[in-house]
């Protein structure tokens, strides 16, 4: 396995437990929930939009090839619009630490049920014993961490 992707996903995992304190912050200066994750999104956008005109390779769709798309795969959207905007709501009433360990449980027990059954397109990987042990060490360090 590259090393670099290994990396790559750590940095995730940092940049998204500093977002969202970040976007807390945000909506305290704005004084306004919504407004924050919009803010917040509009930021993304014009980031995405420059990454798109300095590097994009391959070719641009037409409008008319977007209405053959089956409308669930934008749902990656509207899912991180419910992520942004749910942290903004509870990241200060539960802390940083307790919502960043049952974000991450939440996502062990989803990825491990994609997995398992090759969803979403994705190899299907069995949920085994070490990998169970895996998650429940997972979650008995999670719930280690929330008896703060």
């Amino acid at each position: 396995m590259n090393w670099i992707f290994l990396v790559l996903a750590f940095l995730i995992g940092i940049s998204n437990a500093v977002q969202s304190g970040v976007n807390a912050q945000l909506r305290e200066s704005i004084n306004n929930p919504i407004l924050a994750g919009v803010s917040s999104f509009f930021v993304g956008l014009v980031i995405l939009l420059i990454v798109f005109a300095c590097f994009n390779q391959d070719p641009v769709p037409k409008i008319s090839d977007f209405k053959q798309i089956p409308p669930t795969r934008f749902l990656g959207g509207a899912l991180g619009a419910f992520y942004v905007i749910t942290v903004i709501f509870i990241v200060r009433k539960i802390g940083s630490s307790n919502m960043m360990c049952l974000v991450i449980a939440g996502q062990m027990a989803t990825v491990m049920t994609i997995d398992h059954f090759g969803l979403q397109g994705f190899a299907e990987h069995q949920i085994t014993l070490p990998r169970l042990a895996g998650a429940v060490l997972l979650v008995a360090g999670v719930v280690l961490i929330l008896k703060n």
